[in-house]
């Protein structure tokens, strides 16, 4: 089969290759990839930025596809199906984590599109448990951002709780901030978006689909409008998708004593110069957010189905496997919301 291959360390080292495609035994189900989302960490992977543990290897692992093989210990999923699927393949099934199916702490995890080879590529597999039927009305483009939808649904609604009287603040403009607004105003709370003056096509675009206030501020001051729409005691919840230390230094200070801050967006660097006195002397919860984990699916795929993530106008571009190449470039160019492959 055709799967776009990384084949060694370094920026790029990537192409399409003829590699075998994948064997179905136990509880494993053969996909036929229909679409494959590109994700902040494939666009790091390609720039060598991450240290992959496993090379060669396929990425992608935000994906949608049919079911075309299913293992003899296979009792649900069924051939035809159209699915997508948790990027989790392999858990040790016998860890504290396992046990509440917190399956993105399990220290032995392997994920599909990391460890195992992933959606970039004519065919995927993966563990039964990890499959999601999607609804007839979720199309395949649709069904492809499932997975970033899961992981800002347990930012948003897991790691904490979202009233329709809060104020929430969202630090950055991509993909993952665009889809966390999205599940936020379906709670039926006030968003307030920040971005910086090369991110204006896209705080545009985040006004379009319903954010209540959006915030340039390299040009205004997020201060000042934050006091004003919060009578002075800051927002309820700040969710950071930057991974940027000024954005969330920035902010640290401004939410509500006692207010709550999600870490979503991961840092450059692993140790990072982080504003403890605001946390301290106002003692917010600041809390770290990994991926998702198996509950947070159905609710995700429940959104994708009733409409409230606009699936259509996120998606902005698609390649096909042969030009993955160019998606990527459309990606790290900044002007695209979210790029798919078509295998």
């Amino acid at each position: 089969m055709k799967a776009a291959l990384k084949s060694e360390q370094g920026y790029n080292q990537m192409s399409v290759q003829e590699i075998a495609s994948p064997e179905v035994k136990g509880d494993l189900v053969k996909i036929k990839v229909k679409f494959t989302g590109i994700c902040g960490t494939d666009i790091h992977t390609y720039k060598g930025e991450y240290a992959n543990a496993r090379l060669p290897l396929v990425l992608g692992h935000e994906f949608s596809g049919e079911v075309v093989e299913v293992g003899p210990d296979v009792t649900k999923v069924k051939i035809g199906d159209r699915v997508t699927s948790e990027t989790t393949f392999e858990t040790c099934g016998e860890c504290e984590y396992c046990q509440t199916k917190d399956y993105n702490l399990c220290p032995y995890r392997k994920g599909i599109g990391t460890q195992q080879n992933g959606s970039m590529a004519e065919f995927v597999i993966s563990r039964e448990e990890s499959i999601h039927i999607l609804p007839d009305n979720v199309s395949f483009e649709a069904g492809a951002l499932a997975e970033p939808v899961a992981c800002v649904v347990h930012a948003a609604l897991e790691k904490t709780s979202i009233e329709p009287t809060d104020v929430i603040l969202i630090l950055g403009p991509g993909p993952i901030g665009l889809l966390l607004a999205q599940v936020v105003k379906a709670q039926g709370a006030k968003v307030v978006m920040t971005g910086i003056t090369a991110d204006a096509h896209r705080l545009e675009f985040a006004r379009e689909i319903g954010v209540d206030l959006t915030v340039d501020t390299m040009k205004e001051s997020l201060k000042a409008i934050l006091d004003l729409e919060t009578q002075g005691k800051g927002p309820d919840k700040v969710f950071d998708c930057t991974g940027a230390i000024p954005a969330v230094n920035e902010a640290l200070p401004l939410i509500k004593k006692k207010g709550t801050f999600v870490q979503v967006g991961i840092f450059k660097d692993a140790i990072t110069p982080i504003d403890t006195n605001a946390i301290i002397q106002r003692e917010i919860n600041y809390v770290g957010c990994r991926s998702q984990k198996p509950s947070s699916w159905p609710i995700a795929l429940k959104l994708l189905s009733d409409g409230s993530i606009d699936a259509d106008r996120m998606i902005t571009s698609k390649f096909s496997l042969e030009d993955f190449q160019q998606g990527f470039e459309a990606v790290m160019a900044g002007t695209e919301m979210k790029v798919l492959i078509e295998s």
